[in-house]
């Protein structure tokens, strides 16, 4: 019988424990500040704000969320985030995603400083990331790992394969495995008889954006299946990447929603905290 991974049961206690470092961080005079910046409104974007500022305040982190409008300039936006970058009492630095047509990503990205970087995005914490040397890893991938640890999944010489290969997702999620000795397999919408290779897969990793992707047939009996995927489906519902039926094959499996979202929050949340606390020679 499937194992259900609960994200917001373990996001829960890894937030809950990092009250007693804000606490010990406060009696030191540090206050560990959150900065997340919006521009625009995009419906799924406020609700992640609104879901990150909540969590972050409930445990003490000083939560700082910047609305500006859909006209805002790269180069206003760029301004910002340079005050930001200057100001020691900000210990993290995320610009919510998508940002309209008008502003570059990839340069808002790059222009946020590397310490400061709590969502991991920042090539030079990319480039940390696969040489097994990390700064900011991000947060996704690193709930996952945690998931792996808290359910003693352990991931060591095993087949892994990652159904996906953003930049926010699968290339840094291939790089933890990696780095934990898995052998990985990275997949996309190109892939040739991708279900030939998900069915050999002890882990598998699904983030492709497509509701019900994976189905019972692609997974091998027993595996790992992590279940990345929100997808909006036009009754209104939520679905993950992975159809419902493959519960009847896998091991483990990470509902939608309840799984590997809480957990995105829950890692920056305690990656705020690990910033905040080099930012002033704590740990």
């Amino acid at each position: 019988m499937v194992k259900i991974i609960d994200g917001k049961e373990l996001a829960q206690t890894t937030t809950d424990n990092l009250k007693f470092e804000i606490e010990n961080l406060k009696k030191k005079g540090v206050i560990p500040a959150l900065v997340v910046i919006v521009v625009g409104e995009d419906q799924a974007s406020q609700i992640y704000v609104k879901n990150k500022h909540r969590v972050a305040e409930s445990i003490g982190i000083k939560s700082i969320i910047t609305k500006l409008p859909s006209s805002t300039s790269e180069s206003d936006l760029l301004a910002l985030i340079s005050e930001y970058n200057e100001n020691p009492d900000v210990h993290g630095i995320l610009v919510q995603l998508p940002l309209p047509k008008q502003i570059n990503e990839k340069k808002i990205t790059e222009s946020i400083r590397p310490e400061k970087d709590v969502d991991g995005f920042h090539p030079v914490n990319i480039g940390r990331l696969v040489m097994n040397d990390p700064l900011a890893i991000p947060c996704t991938p690193m709930g996952i790992m945690r998931m792996f640890t808290a359910y003693d999944i352990d991931v060591e010489g095993k087949n892994a394969v990652v159904v996906g290969r953003s930049n926010i997702v699968g290339k840094p999620m291939a790089a933890l495995l990696l780095n934990a000795n898995a052998t990985v397999t990275v997949t996309h919408s190109h892939t040739q008889n991708l279900s030939e290779i998900t069915k050999q897969a002890d882990i598998l990793v699904v983030a492709i954006g497509q509701a019900n992707f994976i189905k019972k047939a692609d997974v091998k009996q027993g595996a790992v299946v992590i279940d990345v995927g929100m997808n909006r489906l036009d009754s209104g519902k939520l679905a993950g990447d992975v159809d419902k039926d493959v519960s009847d094959v896998a091991g483990y499996l990470t509902p939608v929603p309840k799984g590997v979202g809480p957990m995105t929050i829950a890692m920056l949340m305690e990656q705020t905290i690990e910033l905040t606390k080099r930012s002033v020679g704590i740990g």
